[in-house]
């Protein structure tokens, strides 16, 4: 191999391996802004004044939970997309017209951002 080939492979495998730490430092931020999202959504989820989840379902470290509600455990094995999980926030008299819990969504009672981070965090258990 020559010099110049030799350098073209060497600069070849450093703009490799700088792309590689790019992505990896991508997914970090982006776990980060997940992590972020997760805990708001928690706040709201607790807050008795809108998402108020734990009136009715029990979670993992939560307090003074109710049982009205099926328990927020293994919500991905349950609801493997999370687009059905905020449907189901949203307005879960879609699947059920007799069901008990409010639409958050069709009612306005959450901000579609607020609906978002509340179905992260809640996808997250």
């Amino acid at each position: 191999m020559s010099t110049r080939q030799l350098s073209g492979a060497h600069r070849l495998s450093a703009a490799l391996l700088l792309l590689g730490s790019m992505a990896t430092l991508g997914s970090v931020t982006a776990h980060a802004a997940d992590s972020a999202a997760i805990a708001e959504g928690r706040e709201i989820a607790a807050d008795r004044n809108r998402g108020n989840c734990y009136s009715c379902h029990m979670a993992e470290g939560a307090e003074m939970t109710g049982n009205g509600g099926p328990p927020l455990m293994q919500m991905q094995l349950r609801f493997p997309e999370r687009e059905v999980l905020k449907a189901q926030i949203a307005d879960p008299r879609i699947r059920n017209p007799n069901t008990v819990m409010p639409p958050y969504g069709a009612h306005g009672i959450l901000t579609e951002r607020e609906l978002e981070l509340v179905t992260d965090y809640i996808h997250s258990l």
